[in-house]
């Protein structure tokens, strides 16, 4: 564990390894995996068959670039996982928000969901019935506290369809997500460029039509 999340490991130290805990963490997809749309599908299909036969329950969320996991389990089967998070080379900025025994599991129906935090990709059913998600974005979780991610889950688990989205749609944000991480730091550049070059092509015009 990375020597930052030595809040993390000391209340870990307090727990029994049998005790049924809920962690939560937030990460942020690498530049890397902002142009390979399928990540998604990957990161989902891996978390399903680990949790499966460790008895892990809980969700994947993802939005603007952003993960945030909660995962329910006894700790001796979390803490592995938990490293292996850490170690995985698809995401960075890994954080935990929080970490606690639990008496019984708040995801207990979930093997482990992938919700969509993009609601320009919602379907219009979708946008209905996941209102209660609206004060949550733009989805910023590297940003929360423990109190305001526990916020979060508790709505999540209000809605009756999680938030989905088509494969095109994926790949959209995707791409989206790519030019934000590459433009975002440049936008003040990139606006005065654009605005010069517009008073170029007005200029021309101008030249050329007298």
């Amino acid at each position: 564990m990375p020597l930052h999340e030595h809040s993390t490991a000391a209340a870990l130290s307090k727990i029994e390894d049998d005790a049924l805990i809920r962690l939560v963490y937030v990460s942020s997809l690498t530049l890397q995996s902002r142009f390979r749309p399928s990540i998604f599908q990957t990161v989902e299909q891996d978390a399903r068959c680990y949790n499966q036969q460790n008895g892990i329950t809980g969700t994947l969320c993802y939005g603007n670039g952003q993960f945030l996991q909660c995962v329910e389990g006894q700790k001796r089967v979390v803490l592995p996982l938990l490293q292996s998070i850490f170690d995985d080379n698809r995401h960075k900025e890994t954080k935990v928000l929080l970490v606690h025994p639990i008496e019984e599991r708040e995801f207990n129906n979930w093997a482990m969901r992938l919700v969509f935090l993009e609601r320009w990709l919602w379907s219009p059913e979708t946008k209905k019935q996941a209102n209660t998600l609206s004060k949550f974005l733009p989805f910023k979780p590297s940003q929360w506290d423990s109190e305001e991610a526990e916020e979060f889950l508790h709505a999540i688990q209000q809605i009756e369809t999680p938030p989905h989205v088509q494969e095109s749609g994926i790949s959209l944000n995707a791409l989206g997500n790519m030019i934000q991480h590459v433009a975002g730091p440049h936008q003040a550049f990139i606006l005065v460029q654009s605005v010069l070059a517009v008073l170029t092509i007005v200029a021309i015009y101008l030249l050329f039509s007298f």
